[in-house]
């Protein structure tokens, strides 16, 4: 995958053409048909996934379905930060491929191109922040 085909994933979005390419380079494609587990709830989190093609269905057994990570979309990010097990399932309702950036591959990029990875984990943070505030907003909506 080139550079300017991650352009369309918001965490990569800010990263420079050079940044995406080092990126790029280190990302592993995975091929799934419809009704295949991408990852399991309980499922040691091994990084941030990026949808490249497809739908993945997330549910959970204390939530359900929760929604969908369709192209463009990326899950877990925080994995590349953070030892620990997936929250979610994520299923393929279509075929799918999804692009994987392994913990071991974000240290790579963090000793190769530092600056790429600061904005990398600025993204997760500001993503994450996000996720945050709209669970927060939903238990307690802002006064106004």
């Amino acid at each position: 995958m080139s550079e300017t085909d991650l352009k369309r994933f918001a965490l990569l979005s800010d990263l420079t053409d050079s940044d995406r390419e080092a990126v790029a380079e280190l990302l592993e494609p995975i091929e799934l048909v419809s009704g295949r587990q991408c990852f399991r709830e309980g499922q040691e989190a091994e990084g941030l996934l990026l949808v490249d093609r497809g739908e993945l269905r997330l549910e959970s057994l204390r939530g359900g379905e929760l929604g969908s990570c369709g192209e463009g979309e990326s899950i877990g990010g925080l994995a590349l930060l953070l030892v620990g097990t997936r929250e979610v399932t994520a299923t393929a309702v279509t075929p799918s491929r999804v692009l994987q950036l392994s913990r071991g591959a974000f240290l790579r990029l963090a000793e190769d191109c530092p600056r790429a990875a600061l904005r990398l984990v600025q993204a997760i943070t500001a993503e994450f922040a996000g996720a945050v505030r709209e669970g927060l907003d939903r238990i307690a909506p802002p006064a106004g």
